[in-house]
């Protein structure tokens, strides 16, 4: 059973952003906006060089597969004119712990720093606390990235914990991960305090 279905999707529609399933016939409207390495700066995710193409791909198609995981890939679009922001996913779905993860988050440079994360973000949160009854929602960023974990930080996440030499990255490197989650006995207090951050955008 898919994570969402076309019925819930309305909930997901914002004033500034809204999500659309990531399908097969956006890879083409993504390829080239992904291809900036200020994106994978941190997290080495692709590497902008000659098999770019190849790493798309096959970066693409994980992202398709969230949803036989019981997650889902989204494409974040502009309210305003429909224009692709970027990609977000909710994956690592533990239905019976009542747990999910939300990451693999990209935005154009453009857009860095305003209102759209916010208000993505907090569809997704409503969307897992009040919708599906979660107890737990988290978010693993890389050591190296101080300007997500600050963004985890406004939205009222908590920091849990460093996972030391974590993960190896693509470009051979070694990266530690910052894990921080928000959990459904705070959620009134963050969802207040990051709706007031949206309207004062």
């Amino acid at each position: 059973m898919p994570l969402i279905d076309s019925d819930q999707l309305p909930l997901l529609h914002g004033k500034y952003v809204y999500l659309s399933f990531a399908t097969e016939a956006d890879r083409e409207s993504l390829r080239p906006l992904a291809k900036d390495e200020r994106l994978w700066e941190f997290t080495k995710t692709l590497l902008i060089d000659d098999n770019y193409d190849a790493q798309f791909n096959e970066y693409y198609d994980i992202a398709l597969a969230t949803v036989k995981e019981g997650g889902q890939a989204f494409v974040i679009r502009a309210v305003t004119d429909d224009t692709v922001l970027g990609m977000s996913r909710i994956h690592n779905v533990a239905a019976k712990d009542k747990r999910a993860e939300i990451g693999h988050t990209w935005y154009i440079p453009s857009v860095w720093g305003k209102v759209y994360n916010k208000e993505c973000k907090l569809l997704l949160l409503q969307f897992l606390f009040e919708t599906l009854g979660f107890h737990r929602v988290q978010f693993r960023i890389a050591h190296q990235n101080i300007r997500s974990q600050k963004a985890v930080e406004k939205i009222g996440g908590t920091l849990e914990g460093i996972l030391r030499k974590h993960a190896v990255r693509n470009d051979g490197t070694r990266r530690d991960t910052v894990v921080y989650s928000i959990i459904d006995d705070e959620w009134p207090d963050r969802k207040a305090k990051l709706q007031q951050q949206v309207e004062a955008s």
